[in-house]
């Protein structure tokens, strides 16, 4: 039996075909990299910022394919250690053991005492470096770093969720990177991060030594109408008909936030045949909130009833712009302002309330668009 692949992509990266947009996003990770300019990627998690490396990964390739491309996820890490063994790692991937440039990082890491295994599943390297001192360590990030310098065609270095070297122990992290990325030429960073604040503070805080390297490139929602006609020509393109109704049911409901928006375009594809009506996408949306039910209560069981509370009160109210007016406050019993603020930043740091800014103002969010919708409907 053929199997029909989801043209929705909820993981990982396919192909441009199955990706939307992101145009001056892509253009301006070009442009930067033409000119010898780091870039700072900070976006919310889940809108799609690892895809859009990826793509652009793709798009380098089909332009200039010489240059290597590296993507790092660092999401995982805790310390110095975590971080030098995914990026020996991650550059394996790129330049494989049997390769030229594969041969010679091999050589250069014997050199350093590591322990080469590989995954019985995805054969893919694992790593281990045994450090005799902390300088050793900083030798051995500064000798990678080096190598991939010396290659004769430039090396685009993705690293993903950046913001977490503020957490490891090694408190060097941050000004030892700085040191050793300020006498390369031929490397092209691009730091990703999903933590706005820490993001921003890394790399514009005139104290930090990050400070003023990079330019920013802030990932926002996709336009509505772009996006309402790659769901529309996607569908059409695997024989669907979807009316505009559902459509725009979908990227109302999602809030356009491109993984919840491709996690429920997915399922509808799954559910329906030919002809895609509201009732079918209606129906789609209440499996996948009873699918993560069980993970919602246990959230409750996790947070305070004060905290809880204010989740279902941003919920109800879809966005909240002002947290500690006497409206808010009142409506849902949240009770001072102080204590507003109190909760909303314990629930920030949690990831369960997402904070947006705008030039003049800012507005507040439950993180999980799935999770708010949960609430709306059950409170």
């Amino acid at each position: 039996m053929k199997i029909t692949r989801n043209p929705f992509i909820v993981k990982g990266y396919i192909d441009k075909t199955t990706f939307c947009d992101r145009e001056n996003e892509l253009n301006s990770l070009y442009i930067n990299l033409q000119n010898g300019i780091d870039t700072t990627l900070i976006s919310p998690r889940r809108l799609g910022k690892t895809g859009l490396i990826l793509r652009f990964f793709e798009f380098i390739k089909d332009h200039n394919p010489e240059v290597a491309s590296i993507y790092v996820d660092i999401y995982a890490t805790r310390s110095l250690d975590d971080f030098v063994k995914l990026l020996v790692e991650s550059i394996l991937k790129v330049f494989p053991e049997k390769s030229n440039v594969g041969k010679r990082f091999i050589t250069l890491l014997k050199g350093l005492r590591p322990m080469i295994g590989y995954d019985s599943i995805s054969g893919e390297p694992r790593i281990q470096i045994a450090y005799q001192s902390p300088q050793e360590k900083e030798h051995t990030l500064k000798s990678i770093l080096e190598f991939l310098d010396k290659q004769s065609a430039l090396v685009v270095l993705a690293i993903d969720e950046f913001q977490q070297i503020n957490d490891y122990p090694e408190k060097n992290t941050e000004a030892l990177l700085r040191t050793c990325l300020q006498t390369l030429k031929n490397i092209r960073f691009i730091f990703c991060g999903s933590k706005k604040d820490m993001m921003i503070d890394l790399f514009s805080n005139a104290k930090r030594p990050f400070y003023s390297s990079t330019k920013f490139i802030s990932l926002d929602k996709i336009d509505k109408d772009i996006y309402a006609d790659f769901i529309h020509d996607t569908f059409e393109k695997h024989h669907k008909r979807i009316d505009n109704e559902s459509i725009e049911f979908i990227l109302n409901w999602t809030k356009q936030h491109t993984f919840y928006t491709q996690y429920l375009c997915n399922l509808v594809f799954t559910l329906s045949e030919e002809n895609i009506h509201l009732n079918i996408v209606k129906e789609a949306c209440v499996q996948i909130l009873m699918q993560n039910e069980t993970v919602y209560l246990q959230y409750r069981q996790l947070l305070t009833p004060s905290q809880w509370n204010f989740l279902i009160a941003v919920a109800k109210e879809d966005e909240v712009k002002q947290i500690t007016s006497q409206k808010f406050i009142q409506t849902h019993r949240i009770g001072t302002p102080a204590n507003a603020r109190r909760i909303s930043k314990s629930l920030e740091e949690k990831e369960l309330l997402l904070v947006n800014f705008a030039k003049k103002s800012q507005s507040y969010q439950v993180y999980d668009v799935f999770f708010s919708r949960w609430l709306e409907r059950e409170y």
